[in-house]
């Protein structure tokens, strides 16, 4: 069976990581204590997928990460970020981690993010004419069902990848970014459902999703759509989606990057990963569109 293999210095927290993720029969789960003997465990037996905490002896996780992104670039991180590890944490997303679950959400939020690190990864080949591909150019309009995410990612993830904008190692990063903004539309714009709401129904797999199904029978909300437009070219891929909620105020976000203590709060979550992989974010002066832009 193939695996995943979570890495931590703490034999309890090891242990907790594993069970979330065997939960259910998920996943096959293998240990290691530090980036050395999960760089030895890696090259004998490749995982799925890589959990590692950050602070560890030995080699900690941001060397770790450095070191899968450059060698084992099909292998997707997930970082597991705590208090006192946010700055890390920061430098490890940028260095090559696809996603990261606060340790205090472990519970509700590990196995989503090492399915969806997984399922994002596995793509499609090049086909003998990709390499000719200069221009590529799509326009969507849909309703804000999630289940829609997945197949227009996937779309926009092998167009990047065939016109040369992101490679192996970055097919992961971009799609979480698009998947994390089509999310915030449909859910936070269209729905307008509150982070308050979507913590509270996250105790079950099917309640985010149950939540928002019953959000989309009652008007306004079901009405809405999400409008997205990706143009690419050799040099840059520039997407935008728009949804058509009442938008919120973009002063209240401060500054082009993250914050450390987004990494362990989890809040704004998706915007932590769309700044962290994409070259630059805009957003409209209502707060209900944004573009991002990713170069080659």
């Amino acid at each position: 069976m193939t695996h995943v293999l979570v890495v931590d210095d703490s034999e309890i927290d090891r242990r907790l990581a594993g069970k979330l993720l065997e939960r259910g029969g998920r996943f096959h789960v293998e240990f290691a204590s530090n980036g050395l003997e999960a760089l030895e465990h890696v090259d004998e037996r490749m995982p799925l997928a890589i959990v590692t905490d950050l602070l560890m002896p030995e080699m900690d996780g941001l060397a770790l990460v450095e070191h899968v992104h450059r060698r084992y670039a099909s292998i997707p991180v997930v970082l597991i970020t705590a208090h006192g590890s946010e700055e890390t944490a920061l430098k490890a997303l940028s260095a090559g981690a696809a996603d990261f679950v606060p340790k205090t959400r472990l519970a509700t939020d590990l196995a989503r993010a090492v399915e969806g690190v997984i399922a994002l990864g596995g793509g499609r080949s090049h086909e003998r004419i990709a390499p000719y591909l200069k221009h590529y150019e799509v326009q969507y309009e849909l309703p804000s069902d999630t289940a829609l995410i997945a197949p227009l990612v996937a779309e926009l993830q092998d167009a990047a990848m065939d016109m040369g904008i992101v490679d192996k190692a970055d097919r992961v990063r971009l799609a979480k970014a698009i998947g994390a903004a089509l999310e915030n539309a449909m859910l936070h714009g269209n729905l307008e459902l509150t982070t308050a709401e979507m913590a509270a129904a996250a105790g079950s797999r099917t309640g985010t999703i149950d939540l928002a199904s019953q959000r989309r029978q009652t008007a306004p909300y079901g009405e809405r759509r999400v409008l997205v437009s990706a143009h690419f070219t050799p040099a840059e891929a520039r997407i935008t989606i728009r949804d058509e909620g009442p938008g919120f105020n973009v002063s209240e976000i401060a500054g082009p990057k993250s914050t450390p203590e987004q990494l362990i709060s989890g809040e704004g979550r998706g915007l932590v990963l769309i700044r962290t992989f994409l070259d630059e974010v805009q957003f409209n002066h209502t707060g209900n569109e944004i573009t991002l832009v990713k170069r080659g």
